[in-house]
Formats: structure tokens, sequence, C-alpha cells
């Protein structure tokens, strides 16, 4: 099952990486919070009827604090630290520092006893990062003046997603990767909402047009259950270092659907960028002979609370 981890993986990221477009299109109608809430919240309630079906699925009262703890640092912080850096730096300057989320996941899970370290591992990480700097290449040059506030800012978000990979594999273990998505969306989701309602957001929805509308739906279903249920499922069948080196899939695909839909320029760099990224996957979630290798159980490294 280790390279069905691998696969729902690349495809979290790469849903990720074509809810930008989308995301793009309703940067001028909804603020980030407000967006949030309503990305988190339609995947919640879509995913809320498959999760109460799971078997031993329901949280404990002693499982409420992990989950609230991941779901505030993945679906609340960490968008939150995402949507600021991009006030400060350019889109490629923060795909680059995003970039870093499997070099600090796999630090991390070496740190915590998760996941052994090993040279090959870390090769495939560096090539994946390597590759994202190699597609963004002409992007870097073009940046504003205190662009750094903003690159620290996305390392930072890589850092709380780089903590929820690691402290998320007892609890996704123990409910189900559905169940675990479901009930951290629904924290996320009610966190956005009730500070986008303080703040007067959720008053935009009133103005939002048909086309609009169909973007958001587009990112509740796709860019929230979908994806965010893959990245559980992917957490649930292989390593957090395997799992987060798929997150470099994201800014170079971003930039394809830029290109190709919102007729951004197209360089060659992109194509180098994209082959040197699925190496370094490759070289990560595969032994010497290249065959997929399995995942170091996890016997330490335990959610907050």
């Amino acid at each position: 099952m280790e390279w069905l981890g691998v696969l729902a993986a690349v495809l979290s990221s790469g849903l990720g990486g074509t809810s930008v477009g989308a995301t793009r299109y309703l940067a001028e109608a909804l603020d980030p919070l407000t967006l949030g809430a309503l990305r988190f919240g339609i995947g919640a309630l879509l995913l809320l009827p498959l999760a109460l079906r799971v078997p031993g699925g329901r949280p404990q009262p002693d499982d409420w604090p992990g989950l609230i703890g991941l779901g505030l640092l993945f679906f609340g912080l960490f968008p939150i630290l995402f949507n600021a850096s991009l006030i400060f730096t350019t889109a490629a300057r923060g795909g680059l520092a995003l970039s870093t989320l499997p070099l600090l996941t796999m630090l991390a899970a070496a740190l915590l006893g998760v996941e052994r370290l090993t040279l090959r591992k870390s090769l495939g990480v560096l090539v994946a990062m390597a590759g994202v700097a190699a597609a963004l290449l002409l992007s870097l040059a073009k940046a504003p003046e205190g662009a750094w506030r903003g690159d620290l800012l996305m390392v930072a978000a890589a850092g709380c997603m780089a903590l929820y990979n690691v402290w998320s594999r007892r609890l996704v273990r123990r409910l189900g990767a559905v169940p675990f998505a479901t009930f951290g969306m629904v924290v996320g989701a009610l966190c956005l909402g009730m500070v986008s309602a303080g703040t007067g957001g959720l008053a935009s929805l009133a103005r939002l047009e048909t086309g609009q509308w169909a973007a958001v739906l587009y990112l509740g279903v796709f860019g929230g259950a979908l994806t965010f249920w893959l990245w559980a499922f992917a957490l649930l069948h292989t390593t957090p270092t395997r799992v987060a080196i798929s997150v470099t899939v994201n800014p170079v695909l971003a930039a394809l659907i830029g290109a190709l839909l919102l007729g951004e320029p197209l360089h060659w760099s992109l194509v180098i960028g994209l082959a040197m990224v699925a190496w370094g996957i490759w070289l990560s979630a595969s032994s010497p002979d290249g065959r997929l290798v399995g995942a170091l159980p996890a016997t330490t490294g335990r959610p907050p609370g």
C-alpha cells in the first residue's frame, strides 16, 4: 500500500496546485479568511456523512484535544500564514519557500523518532526542492522590497504543516483518513468562520456572481474534501517525508495551470523543474533497486494535547 500513499499525496498536491487558479479568480471578491472558511466548511459538509459511517471513526473525548490542536494548526494558522506571506512576497518566491516543507518534515520526523533519516531520502528531498527552484527560476528575480518577510512567513507556514504531518500519525491511524480529515476541517472552518463573521467578511457572499460561486464550489469539493482526504489517506499509508515531498508538485503545477488557463508565460525551466520534482519524489519513495519501500511504524511522536 506504500505506493498508494505516495500516489495519493501527489494527487492531493496536484489538486492544490489547480486550486490556485480558483483562488486567484476569487481574490478580489473574498478575503482569505472567508475563502478558507468556505473551502473547509464545504469540504467538511461533504465528508461528514461518510465520516460518521466509518466504524470506530467517531472521536473519543481524549481524541479531541489533539484534533482541535491539529485542526487549528493546519486549517487555521497555516492558511493565515500562507495568505499573509503573499502580501509581502511574490507567488514564485512563496512557492519556493513552501517547498522547504519536505525538508522540515524530514527533520521533525527524525527528531521525534517517527521516521529514519536516510541518505537516499534526503537526496530526493533536495532534488525536488531544486526542481521547484528551477521551475520558478525566471520569476524569482522579480521581488518587491521587503520580500524576505513574506518568505519567512511562508517558511513558518511550512513549519506548521510539517508538524501536522508528523503529529497526525496516531490520530489518523486510530480514526481513519475520512474522519480525521473531516473533523480537522470542521475545526478550521469554525475558527476562520468566526473571525470572518466578526470582521464583516461573510457579508461579501451576497455580492458573488454565478461564476464566482462555481469557483467556490470547486474549491470546496476538489480543493477541500478531495484534497485533504487524499492527504490524510497518504499519511495513513506512507511516511511523513514521502507525503510532504509531494508538495513540490504544487507550485510547478500551479505555474503550468497559470500558463495554460491564465495566459501567463511558459518557460523551458518549468519542464526541467517538473522532471526534477518527479525524480526527487521517486528517489525519496523508492529503495536503491527502484522498488517502493515500506513505511517505518510510528512508535513515538504524539499529537499536541
